[in-house]
């Protein structure tokens, strides 16, 4: 099996796509969404990564995203007060890659979800699996060029 089809099967397994755009291939998961009467907040995992096969590389990166909407939004997730609007928060991960559960890194947003999920999972998942099919695994930074 070549090293994209698997991780296509690995990203089914957790729930999600592998959606390619120019190149380059995304996978977003739901860590969690907190809904109210007139609100809804989301936090989301995602990786993104290019294959560059005449190199024999993957470049990977990883990213959380916090996003919400509706009542209270504008106002800031923790403290619900009176507000119309939208309101995105993004959390990039450093050099070497984030570690530990994303309930620890929630605490980095300021705001109280109840889900257990560990990002380095996915990461360390796809660099074992580029190893084995004879890749080299570069982490970048968000925001720089894959």
């Amino acid at each position: 099996m070549d090293l994209l089809t698997e991780i296509k099967q690995f990203a089914t397994t957790l729930g999600t796509d592998l959606k390619e755009e120019k190149g380059s291939y995304l996978m977003e998961y739901l860590v969690a969404e907190r809904k109210t009467f007139l609100s809804r907040k989301k936090l989301v995992y995602k990786a993104q990564f290019r294959l560059e096969e005449s190199l024999k590389e993957l470049r990977f990166t990883e990213m959380l995203k916090e996003t919400g909407f509706g009542l209270g939004a504008s106002a800031g997730f923790s403290d619900g007060g009176p507000g119309l609007g939208f309101k995105t928060e993004t959390y990039s991960t450093g050099l070497g890659g984030r570690e530990g559960s994303l309930k620890e890194q929630s605490d980095f947003f300021g705001k109280k979800y109840d889900y257990k999920f560990d990002l380095a999972e996915i990461r360390k998942k796809i660099e074992k699996s580029a190893a084995e099919a004879g890749y080299r695994f570069i982490y970048k930074l968000t925001g720089s060029r894959l």
